[in-house]
């Protein structure tokens, strides 16, 4: 297997040996950020019990909110495919944006001119410092470094984890089929 550097629009796959860090245990994130003075992404992989509309009253949507990671969880943050219907996006890699004209998003939720697979809301974020992910990289080996070779990031679901050690063969088939309590084995 080649190993992969960390950079905008790859996925950080977490590792198995990751079982008592609460935030990030069986995460996929989407790296939306990484340079030298450091990254941000989203865990695509952990849905919460809140829609749009329990956030954000006014919008009469049920779409889903995940947990982004433990960095600003007062903030409702989001990714996106539709830069065409959403100003000031910024483009992560090839068919994914993130953020841009919340205003936009709003009147798009309001007159149900976007669907879930076209957006997707995150309560806060993952961040590191200045080389913190490279060091949790090599020193720790937190993480698996991928590619994103989904056509649509965003109907990804809860078993993208194990869907990606799978593919990684090997040591991970048996890490991704394992409960998650391993006690419970």
């Amino acid at each position: 297997m080649t190993e992969l550097h960390p950079t905008k629009g790859r996925l950080l796959i977490a590792e198995p040996s990751i079982l008592n860090d609460r935030s990030f245990n069986r995460s996929v994130i989407l790296l939306t950020e990484h340079n030298k003075t450091g990254s941000v992404g989203f865990i695509l992989n952990k849905p919460m019990k809140y829609s749009v509309s329990d956030l954000v009253p006014e919008i009469n949507c049920d779409f889903t909110i995940y947990n982004g990671g433990p960095v600003s969880q007062e903030n409702l943050y989001f990714i996106h495919n539709i830069p065409h219907l959403i100003p000031n996006s910024i483009k992560i890699a090839s068919g994914i944006y993130w953020g841009g004209d919340f205003e936009s998003v709003s009147d798009l939720l309001i007159n149900k001119k976007i669907t879930q697979s076209d957006i997707r809301f995150f309560l806060g974020y993952s961040g590191w410092e200045a080389n913190q992910l490279s060091k949790e990289l090599t020193d720790d080996s937190s993480w698996l470094v991928t590619e994103n070779k989904y056509s649509n990031i965003l109907t990804t679901n809860a078993s993208i984890w194990k869907n990606k050690l799978m593919e990684f063969g090997g040591k991970y088939q048996i890490w991704a089929n394992a409960p998650k309590n391993p006690s419970l084995n």
